[in-house]
Parts: C-alpha cells; sequence; structure tokens
C-alpha cells in the first residue's frame, strides 16, 4: 500500500523520533515504506514522513541508475563520520521543489537494526553516506534546509509556502 508522504510544514517533521523497541511491529510499515519510496519516486524514506515517529527509514542509493540496493535501518546511529567532506544537492519528498546545497561528511559509519532484528555495521561512502546521513535527520526531526543560514533557510521556505 502506498502511504501518504507528510508535507511541511507538518510538525510530525519536527519531531524527534522515538526508538524501535519490537522489530516485528514495523514489518509491514517497511514493506509500505519501500513501495512509496519507490512510487514516489525517492531515494530514502524516513518514518516521520510518513506519519509515524519512530526511528526507521529505508533507502536505495542505487535503484534509478539500475542497481537496487534497499536497506532497512531501524534505530540507526552514525558512529564515525569522515573529516572529507562533499557539497551537492539535496531534495526531499516532504518538501517538493525545495533542492538545497549541503556539504556532509563523504564517509560514515552506520550502526542500525535491519528488518531481521540483527544488528549491522556498515561503512558507506558516496550518496549512500548522504542519503543515510539525510534519512537520519529526518528521525531526529530535521529538514535538509534546517543545516542551512537562517537567512537562507527563510527565504526558501518562504518561497515554498508562496506553492502552498
Amino acid at each position: 500500500m502506498i502511504l501518504e508522504i507528510v508535507q511541511y510544514p507538518d510538525a510530525r517533521l519536527a519531531t524527534p523520533c522515538e526508538p524501535v523497541a519490537d522489530v516485528a511491529a514495523v514489518v509491514g510499515l517497511i514493506s509500505e515504506m519501500f513501495e512509496t519510496m519507490y512510487a514516489a519516486p525517492g531515494r530514502g524514506l524516513a518514518a516521520p514522513q510518513v506519519g509515524v515517529l519512530a526511528r526507521v527509514f529505508v533507502m536505495d542509493a542505487g535503484w534509478k541508475s539500475g542497481t537496487k540496493t534497499p536497506r532497512v535501518c531501524i534505530n540507526p546511529e552514525i558512529v564515525t563520520v569522515s573529516k572529507e567532506t562533499v557539497t551537492g544537492p539535496e531534495g526531499c519528498l516532504s518538501a517538493p521543489g525545495i533542492e538545497v546545497q549541503l556539504t556532509r561528511p563523504a564517509r560514515i559509519t552506520l550502526d542500525y537494526t535491519d528488518q531481521m532484528g540483527v544488528r549491522q555495521r556498515e561503512d558507506l561512502t558516496g550518496f549512500d553516506a548522504i542519503c543515510a546521513q539525510h534519512e537520519l535527520d529526518h528521525l531526529d526531526g530535521t529538514m535538509h534546509f534546517d543545516r542551512l543560514d537562517a537567512q537562507t533557510r527563510a527565504g526558501l521556505i518562504q518561497d515554498y509556502e508562496a506553492t502552498l
């Protein structure tokens, strides 16, 4: 089932999410999140973007270029980040039309629980690292444009709200 994607300025997008205590309780949600993400079409989707305040996101950074690499991250944590950074465009399914240039660590080490309930540790680089950081921000109640300076952010939001 394709879920409705919550749109900014919905307050759920600014609310930090609660840890998932029972992986089995979110298995159905995970399936629906993948279906929703691919239909959108996006490369990542966090639970608050579908109105669920739980620390879970799904991503597939490579599917648009032909290589499906679906990943489920429950209770994710970034444990290390590189000093090296990359700057590039980021958009968001919850704020269509707002694309911003962000600088983020180029490499991260991510700990998370997968859909089988097994704790994983993975080193991510490239778009995988950027996508995971973006989705993890959602779990902390942060939108991509929240990382901009106040003046730039205010201008973007004003332009966005004028389109609503």
